[in-house]
């Protein structure tokens, strides 16, 4: 794409929508500060799409404390429900999976059994804040955003690491609401979407496990902020706006080369590729409970 060029508009499409069995009026009700939409009655909140080996989409459910899961032919079903606020979620290496808990930190995921046991809950004995989304290396390290309560009036969200040998460390303590992640393709840089900045950090990963120079890679405006994120094979950044209802698909430079459109209302929350040529992305927009597709035309993604 030439420099400066005007960004691809692609449009989006409707996979599925949460049934109304599975749906709960009073599900922002049950969830302690009535975080959701100002305490406005919502009766889910679909978030952190990921997918097993066999190809179902599995999807958390916020307020009512559920992971979801979605066949290739649309219908849902409930993996495991359990005391819990789960928000980000992420298949390992050996089919498990691990959940991102605003509630209790986090949690491994035994889907096949539908058992949930601790994985981590503590930073140097304190509760964390509030866990919301996390992404794998392929060491095995896992990083993960400790978002809570915080924003531009209280910026002391934090980013954390735990390493494979069990080791958690803080590599960032003063995020404005930090949220979703994504490493870049050599995994020497972290991309934080910092909400309540209504932009994305660039974080450097140094030799010695912490980072430096840390600084914006985008900027963008409206109520709400960036979300979820992911990368492709060409190491294109795409980051899901909460308020604005885009993708927006920045090159690894931060120039913006397309905006994938909501079909339906503006909560766009994440998105995962999938699909037998892992070219479909998968879109969470959680106003409506609804799966949204696009077609994306790089091959392969993580």
């Amino acid at each position: 794409m030439r420099y400066g060029a005007a960004p691809e508009l692609i449009e989006t499409r409707v996979f599925c929508e949460l049934p109304s069995h599975l749906r709960n009026p009073r599900a922002a009700d049950d969830v302690a500060g009535g975080r959701w939409q100002g305490g406005a009655p919502m009766d889910s909140l679909i978030e952190g799409p990921c997918f097993d080996s066999a190809g179902n989409l599995f999807l958390v459910d916020i307020p009512n404390g559920r992971i979801l899961r979605v066949t290739a032919c649309g219908d849902w079903s409930v993996v495991v429900q359990y005391d819990g606020e789960p928000n980000g979620l992420r298949r390992l290496s050996d089919g498990t999976f691990v959940i991102a808990d605003y509630k209790n930190g986090l949690l491994r995921l035994d889907a096949a059994a539908g058992k949930i046991t601790p994985l981590a809950t503590r930073y140097h004995s304190e509760r964390f804040k509030g866990p919301n989304d996390l992404i794998v290396a392929r060491s095995g390290d896992i990083y993960f955003t400790d978002q809570g309560q915080s924003g531009l009036h209280s910026p002391t969200g934090r980013v954390f690491r735990l390493r494979t040998d069990g080791q958690l460390d803080c590599l960032l303590s003063n995020g404005p609401s930090p949220n979703g992640l994504v490493l870049s393709a050599d995994e020497k840089i972290l991309f934080v979407a910092m909400t309540r900045d209504n932009a994305v950090w660039r974080l450097p990963l140094l030799s010695d496990g912490t980072t430096a120079k840390v600084g914006h890679f985008t900027q963008y405006h409206g109520a709400g902020g960036p979300d979820g994120m992911a990368l492709d094979a060409d190491g294109n950044i795409f980051v899901a706006h909460a308020s604005l209802g885009y993708v927006f698909v920045h090159n690894k430079h931060g120039d913006l080369i397309a905006l994938i459109s909501s079909c339906r209302e503006r909560m766009i929350t994440n998105l995962a590729f999938g699909g037998r040529d892992r070219k479909t992305i998968y879109i969470t927009e959680s106003e409506t409970g609804t799966v949204l597709l696009a077609d994306w035309y790089c091959a392969g993604a993580q």
